[in-house]
């Protein structure tokens, strides 16, 4: 019987960006989370979609801010109409350049995985 070779579409990559501490700082994860915040108008929305935890969601931003000196966040408390988080200037500086960076990446990654590709699956 000939063993038949598994179908590959294309790689796949995670992106991070992080300090001396091996622990991850910035990455897809906060990147979506910024992306929600922005399109829900609050943290705790954003968190829902997402499916993670408000406390979660909560504490690493606020370790990534702290960790990077920038502030992602402006917080307005809630009250009869509820509150609301809105990205700061830095925060949609972050997401627009996070993901041009993830783009640029990606396309580097896609070049080499055709050049690979082409000289092993043949």
């Amino acid at each position: 019987m000939i063993a038949r070779r598994p179908k590959l579409f294309c790689p796949g990559f995670k992106l991070w960006l992080r300090g001396d501490d091996p622990k991850e700082v910035f990455g897809g994860g906060k990147w979506r989370l910024l992306e929600a915040i922005q399109r829900e108008g609050s943290l705790r929305a954003a968190a829902d979609a997402l499916g993670i935890s408000y406390r979660k969601a909560w504490g690493d931003l606020r370790n990534a801010e702290k960790a990077l000196g920038v502030t992602f966040l402006e917080r307005r408390r809630g009250g009869s109409d509820g509150g609301e988080t809105l990205l700061t200037d830095t925060g949609r500086k972050w997401l627009k350049e996070y993901e041009r960076f993830h783009e640029r990446v990606a396309k580097a990654v896609d070049k080499a995985f055709a050049s690979w590709a082409e000289r092993t699956l043949k």
